[in-house]
């Protein structure tokens, strides 16, 4: 029977972006809060974002040299070999030495190796598979982990159809009870009450194709009564600061407080991450998707179809831009019946206990194996 104080030894890889990253921290204050008594570790790419905001969350980090494969013809994929054999072995010596009762992996780079070298070693293991479109790396390990926690319907097609359970992604809890924010969310804005809002999102480092589409369309919006929170991404901010100067718009490098800006939100323009759509489709409101077609699989395009093939939400593939934005932004902001169909769509997709869920899974694989410090003693038994 599983011990809640027993101090098991939970092991979690996922990072690069605030898409991994986040989730797993999600993840581990779970288990955190339902085993005080745990140790955690995170293994991360030593060069990338995770290295900064594990350890602001709480949590001890290893790194591993480490990176993906370029979509295109460079040097740097001549290294790939090299990081990832390096990542491999550093990745046997961090299992040995710290005895994971469990792995958790929710993407990037270093999950791959992470989970390879736990699944090598028999530590019960699971990944956290966040686009409707699995990458390579998720395709091979589904074939070694015991669990695969999914966000969409249909992944038999990808993994053990016996290993799949249904969870969604995990999401911030402040997103839970966004009608209770809005006073303070017009508070937290320079907003007209007159107005609608567009809050416009390009992920934590920002969109060049999503700031530039907003620039060129400053007047359009304008005309069209709307005032903007603009989240243009702190390699950007520089660059667009500069149209804080205009009435109906506010400029942000990043946005610390994302429920009041979802909050304050009658429309939303966003990438399609799955982290991105997870919350979206939690936070229910009227979306207008711009996929990233610069990522691996294109999965950002298969995530925002997967929502708009059911009226949920309106797509707009980078290429179309020019020719479509102004026409299909036009109908969401001119009816209130429009803009309520797709809210009622998306709320119907939302797996707002994701988070509980996946560790529900987590405690079931602990439950089913004996801790590490349980084995070494009835190894000397």
């Amino acid at each position: 029977m599983i011990s809640k104080q027993h101090p098991y030894r939970i092991i979690l890889s996922g990072g690069g972006t605030g898409g991994h990253i986040y989730p797993a921290i999600a993840i581990a204050d779970e288990l955190k809060s339902r085993f005080p008594n745990a140790k955690f570790l995170f293994v991360g790419a030593k060069d990338r974002m995770e290295m900064e905001k594990v350890p602001q969350a709480g949590y001890e980090i290893e790194g591993l040299w480490i990176s993906g494969i370029q979509r295109k013809l460079t040097l740097r994929n001549l290294a790939f070999p090299f990081k990832l054999i390096s990542s491999l072995w550093r990745s046997r010596q961090i299992i040995k030495a710290f005895k994971p009762d469990v792995a958790i992996g929710t993407g990037g780079f270093a999950s791959g190796p992470l989970l390879q070298m736990a699944t090598a070693k028999k530590v019960p293991s699971l990944i956290q598979e966040q686009n409707s479109f699995p990458g390579i790396t998720n395709k091979l390990l589904g074939k070694k982990v015991d669990k695969i926690c999914v966000a969409y319907e249909g992944l038999e097609r990808f993994f053990p159809k016996e290993k799949l359970v249904l969870t969604g992604n995990p999401i911030r809890k402040d997103l839970l009870d966004l009608a209770e924010k809005t006073a303070d969310a017009k508070d937290a804005f320079t907003l007209k009450p007159n107005k609608q809002i567009l809050l416009v999102l390009g992920g934590s480092l920002g969109s060049r194709r999503i700031n530039q589409l907003i620039e060129n369309e400053l007047v359009f919006l304008e005309t069209n009564n709307i005032q903007m929170i603009w989240q243009c991404g702190k390699l950007y901010y520089e660059e667009y600061k500069k149209h804080n100067a205009l009435e109906h718009v506010e400029v942000f490098p990043f946005l610390n407080r994302m429920d009041l800006a979802y909050a304050a939100a009658d429309v939303i323009i966003s990438r399609a991450g799955a982290s991105s759509v997870s919350e979206l489709c939690v936070v229910g409101k009227p979306v207008i998707f711009i996929p990233s077609p610069n990522v691996a699989e294109d999965h950002q395009s298969k995530n925002a179809m997967a929502i708009a093939s059911k009226d949920a939400a309106i797509m707009i593939k980078e290429s179309e831009l020019d020719a479509n934005f102004k026409a299909q932004f036009s109908e969401v902001i001119a009816s209130s019946e429009r803009r309520q169909h797709l809210s009622k769509n998306i709320k119907k997709l939302a797996l707002a206990n994701a988070t509980n869920d996946i560790a529900d899974v987590v405690e079931k694989l602990l439950g089913n194996h004996l801790p590490s410090s349980q084995t070494e003693e009835t190894n000397r038994l």
